[in-house]
């Protein structure tokens, strides 16, 4: 009898399993923007600093900080064990930061291309910004989740260049929807990583835009490289976009400074590697941009996201 029952509850079980996790997302949500609606009472710089104190307590206590420790241990073999934790004690007070960041976003970007004495944001690469701007073709920027790398949109719009960015959604419907509009109140036209991402990206291209993207991820059934001798999957988006546009590709970076301050790099632009025949040499180029991101992160490991699965092999392989 519980045999000939079972298909029948089956939908009534799903049903009830989503049920609660919708409930949970939305639970969750509510904290977090109750605790982001407090933060705003408080003057930037305390409650910044406070959110770095809490994510280093709490950071270590939740299960990401395992696989943060064995990231670390792999990608750094000849450090001991407190040189790891600190490192990771300051990658946790660095995401904490910026989550605060989103509520002061307006606040503490003050950067003035014409003003004589430095703000909290820092630029170097002006007069490439410049001369992006007064081209009359598109481009592509890349960037990696080191320090606060939501600046480079707003950084742009500062000299009138316009670039749509690419940014990948939580998982939480009601998080994802806040950040959104958040964020799209600051930083422009946003394109959410999902399927057709690739045909919106192409879009902007086509008409002459600008777009920018983050190549750190992990990425399922993407590119065998490596990144710090490990190998992982990274996504062919940036190179194949590249290829198909024949676009210049610029290297973008943000680190955190002392005192709640930050500099954005806009580097030179790649020198593309080809193959024979003159094409872009798409496997050359998905590791150059690897080697490029190790070097941003060789320069402070704190400010990046160890917490990811980045070394994480799955599906097949380009």
């Amino acid at each position: 009898m519980a045999d000939a029952r079972e298909p029948m509850l089956r939908p009534l079980v799903y049903k009830t399993l989503r049920g609660l996790k919708v409930a949970e997302y939305w639970i969750t949500a509510r904290v977090a923007m109750a605790i982001l609606a407090v933060m705003r009472l408080l003057p930037p710089d305390r409650a910044l600093n406070f959110i770095d104190r809490a994510a280093r307590t709490i950071g270590p206590k939740v299960g990401r900080h395992r696989v943060a420790i064995a990231n670390l241990k792999n990608a750094y073999p000849d450090k001991s064990d407190p040189e790891i934790e600190k490192i990771a004690s300051d990658m946790w007070g660095n995401m904490g930061r910026l989550a605060g960041e989103y509520v002061f976003l307006e606040q503490l970007f003050d950067y003035d291309p014409d003003a004589e004495t430095p703000g909290r944001v820092e630029v170097v690469g002006k007069e490439l910004f410049l001369k992006i701007r007064d081209e009359k073709r598109p481009h592509i920027f890349f960037t990696a989740h080191m320090g606060n790398f939501e600046l480079l949109p707003v950084a742009a719009a500062t000299f009138d260049l316009s670039v749509s960015a690419l940014f990948r959604a939580p998982n939480n419907p009601y998080l994802a929807e806040y950040i959104f509009r958040t964020r799209a109140a600051t930083m422009g036209e946003l394109l959410a990583s999902k399927n057709g991402v690739s045909f919106a990206m192409a879009q902007v291209l086509e008409r002459g835009g600008n777009v920018g993207a983050l190549v750190d991820q992990k990425f399922t059934n993407g590119v065998l490289s490596t990144f710090f001798d490990q190998q992982c999957q990274t996504s062919p988006l940036v190179p194949k976009l590249a290829r198909q546009f024949d676009c210049d590709v610029y290297p973008v970076f943000s680190v955190r400074l002392p005192g709640n301050r930050f500099r954005l790099t806009l580097c030179d632009k790649l020198e593309l590697p080809r193959n024979a025949a003159g094409q872009l040499d798409m496997a050359a180029m998905v590791q150059l941009m690897n080697d490029t991101v190790e070097g941003w992160v060789r320069q402070d490991p704190g400010q990046w996201m160890w917490f990811h699965k980045r070394w994480q092999i799955r599906g097949r392989t380009r």
